[in-house]
């Protein structure tokens, strides 16, 4: 089983950026991180005009896209209810991978570490801890019952989940 934690916060808290960097910072310590990346919007990795594109919209239920550098499977789901984090985390490949991150997926109990920054449009009150948040990365000190880490300090981050999946 794969170590999942997830990255959780409000639209526009910082959750790609801190991902950005915590993913190049987990490769300089050794580990091979995976990512999720759960939105909202109607999402394509496909262009309009490419054949795989064309293809895939003349009705193929799945289409794999393969080069020598990456591949990428495609599975068309319009009719089916939203995919659960473990589906998709079952779809990846546990040999290449020493943890998975996890952007968005809030409500899944799975462990997350929750952002919140000052001038977001959110109060502190609002968080929501529950018993899945292994620890809080704010912008500003905070009173809670996990570990508070500086969202700008990619480097402490970093080490907390290298403790973290020591456990």
């Amino acid at each position: 089983m794969i170590p999942l934690l997830a990255i959780a916060a409000w639209s526009g808290t910082g959750k790609t950026t801190l991902l950005k960097k915590l993913i190049p910072a987990l490769c300089a310590c050794g580990l091979r991180p995976g990512l999720i990346k759960h939105t909202h919007h109607d999402m394509d990795v496909d262009e309009p005009g490419k054949d795989s594109y064309e293809l895939r919209k003349a009705g193929a239920a799945q289409t794999l896209v393969a080069s020598s550098q990456r591949w990428a499977l495609m599975t068309e789901t319009p009719e089916e209810p939203e995919l659960n984090l473990d589906y998709l985390v079952s779809r990846m490949d546990a040999s290449k991978l020493d943890l998975v991150l996890v952007e968005g997926f809030k409500h899944e109990p799975v462990a997350k570490i929750v952002l919140f920054r000052q001038h977001c449009g959110h109060r502190v009150d609002e968080l929501s801890i529950d018993e899945h948040v292994v620890a809080v990365a704010s912008d500003v000190p905070l009173t809670v019952n996990v570990p508070v880490l500086d969202i700008n300090n990619t480097g402490a981050i970093t080490a907390f989940i290298l403790r973290w999946l020591e456990r």
